[in-house]
């Protein structure tokens, strides 16, 4: 077992994902759904935990060589191996996803198809999923075409046209033409799988290029920008309309650190800035669909406290345990599953909810427009808002053992109000935009009373003085502050003294419950190119935004954190937060189509 990298492929249809490595090996997989049990877990494993299994691998005899790509402005990854001798092979990995019947076909499966490119390669294929967290091997069944894999709480069936003996012996044989591998459901198979997979994978690639054919691109790093879209749209759980901060856990944020972290889940902050990303590409659709997840978490009775993270069937208890059958990534344990976020009080989390919903009053391309009666709602939300404007929480970085008034916390109370104010105004509600500006103007008034420390010439990260803080980048660009103003301006200057390492931005450098931050925080790096550009500094940050999409993978994506040394990626993977910076940061900084067309 080679040790565990970030530089991995994703495919995915937004009910199942998968992360697959260079040479094609599926190291990480959840069933039945994101956040469920890694059916294939070798990302997380050490020598010994395994004895080799929680992996699906196609193995081919004296391999020199691998190459991965995707099929353009697709999920679909190809993977190429080549041995000593010339002879080569492909795998085309996808999850099937397209409209059918009406409806969307979406299985929770996973479909490999191995191709001959050159040669007759000898290969063997290693099937072993874990169940338990890679406690428990699975009970196993088969017939002439089929082996079935059977867990403590859930199924699985491969249906295949490779020869079954081999599979389930692990026995090398001659490639001479194209296998076809269909991993999904216990559920009988009743077409040829060669024909099926050869169909599915041809209405897969038309659904992924029909969907990147609608997207607003800009003129100007186009293809960073669409995969990071498409990458997106993976962790967007359609049923639900939940969206994932990534699809791992575990993977730590710089190694040794303990900051192992579950981020299966969805938190409100990051769902806000996924949606806002995308809507500025105008692929409404993830919008949508997460309103409606929205609506079913502030519709009911208790809509008045918000949790800053849920699960993505609206499960609102994520209780935090530790799994010992694995050893971490790289042997960097804990591996945790769950998320004590849930209890924390992160008083930001209504103003992202209301920005989630504030397009959808002035967008009329939508479906579903909100009226007075989705305001109506919202209010309650507001007011939730403006009552803990300058109380303590535990911040958007979720800081478990500190409590004070966050700066970033009050900036997105005085947002929801803001907002509130415009939509009331928009509907033609005029003593309610009364109402909400007069009470945006009073967190205003307060943020820039309690939190501007004049002796240090910035504001700080909590009320009555404190530390530099990465999240106060977003100030001009939610409209709090203009970009010149010269506490900005001020405040940018500090954040650079005190954060910034080459060119990349640290969330802050106080010590917290683990220690002085190691790693730069991806997404802090893109806000303070944001903030540049706002500044008029556009060369300085174009600088840097080539520097970050220089930090990529071989698939063009980004984890949690990077090492400003090595420039190693590190933190849970692929990072909704990083992509979304890629999107922003791209179309900020882009020239115009009126320039060239």
């Amino acid at each position: 077992m080679t040790e565990s990298n970030l530089d991995l492929g994703v495919i995915g249809n937004c009910v199942v994902n998968a992360l697959i490595d260079r040479e094609g090996r599926i190291v990480w997989c959840c069933m039945p759904r994101f956040d469920g049990d890694p059916v294939f877990c070798e990302l997380l494993a050490d020598d010994g935990d395994l004895d080799g299994d929680g992996v699906f691998a196609v193995e081919l005899e004296n391999q020199t060589s691998c190459h991965q790509h995707y099929l353009e402005n697709t999920a679909v990854l190809v993977t190429t191996l080549t041995d000593i001798d010339g002879q080569s092979l492909e795998i085309v990995d996808f999850a099937p996803r397209f409209n059918q019947f009406g409806r969307r076909y979406r299985p929770i499966a996973l479909t490999r198809i191995i191709r001959p490119v050159s040669g007759t390669p000898r290969i063997r294929i290693h099937l072993a999923p874990m169940f338990d967290y890679g406690a428990t091997k699975p009970q196993t069944t088969h017939g002439s075409n089929h082996i079935r894999y059977v867990g403590p709480d859930f199924a699985m069936r491969l249906t295949t046209d490779a020869p079954v003996a081999y599979l389930l012996n692990g026995t090398p044989f001659h490639l001479e033409e194209s296998i076809s591998m269909f991993l999904g459901p216990d559920e009988s198979f009743t077409r040829s799988v060669r024909d099926a997979a050869s169909d599915f994978l041809d209405n897969t690639v038309a659904y992924w290029r029909e969907w990147v054919r609608h997207l607003a691109v800009p003129l100007d790093y186009q293809e960073a920008v669409i995969r990071a879209a498409i990458t997106l749209k993976m962790c967007w759980f359609e049923e639900t309309g939940a969206i994932i901060a990534a699809m791992t856990t575990s993977i730590p944020e710089s190694a040794n650190s303990e900051r192992n972290w579950d981020y299966r889940f969805c938190w409100l902050r990051d769902a806000y800035f996924v949606v806002r990303a995308l809507n500025r590409l105008g692929a409404v659709d993830i919008m949508e669909g997460y309103l409606r997840y929205l609506r079913n978490l502030t519709d009911s009775d208790e809509a008045t406290h918000l949790q800053p993270v849920y699960g993505i069937g609206l499960e609102s208890s994520l209780t935090e345990r530790e799994v010992t059958s694995l050893s971490g990534y790289r042997g960097m344990g804990p591996v945790r599953v769950g998320n004590q976020a849930f209890e924390h009080k992160q008083h930001d989390v209504y103003g992202q909810v209301i920005l989630s919903n504030t397009q959808a009053f002035f967008d009329r391309r939508l479906l579903r427009q909100l009226t007075r009666q989705d305001f109506v709602l919202l209010e309650k939300i507001g007011d939730r808002a403006f009552a803990l404007h300058d109380q303590p929480d535990a911040g958007l970085w979720e800081l478990r053992t500190m409590s004070k008034v966050h700066t970033y916390s009050s900036l997105m109370c005085w947002t929801a109000c803001d907002r509130l104010a415009k939509i009331a105004q928009h509907l033609d509600l005029t003593e309610r935009a009364g109402h909400w500006r007069a009470r945006a103007q009073k967190i205003h008034d307060v943020i820039t009373e309690r939190a501007w420390e004049e002796d240090k010439g910035m504001f700080s990260d909590a009320f009555g003085g404190g530390d530099p803080d990465a999240s106060l980048l977003l100030m001009p660009e939610l409209g709090f502050l203009p970009p010149n103003d010269p506490r900005i301006e001020s405040t940018v200057e500090k954040l650079e003294e005190r954060l910034l390492k080459g060119s990349f931005m640290f969330r802050y450098a106080a010590p917290d419950d683990f220690g002085e931050p190691e790693n730069a925080f991806n997404i802090c790096t893109f806000w303070y190119i944001e903030a540049l550009a706002l500044m008029g500094r556009t060369d300085e940050a174009r600088a840097i935004f080539d520097a970050m999409l220089e930090c990529r993978n071989h698939s063009g994506l980004l984890s949690e954190d990077i090492d400003p040394q090595t420039r190693e990626l590190w933190g849970n993977y692929p990072q909704t937060y990083s992509l979304v910076g890629i999107i922003n940061s791209a179309i900020r900084l882009s020239r115009s189509w009126e320039d060239v067309v």
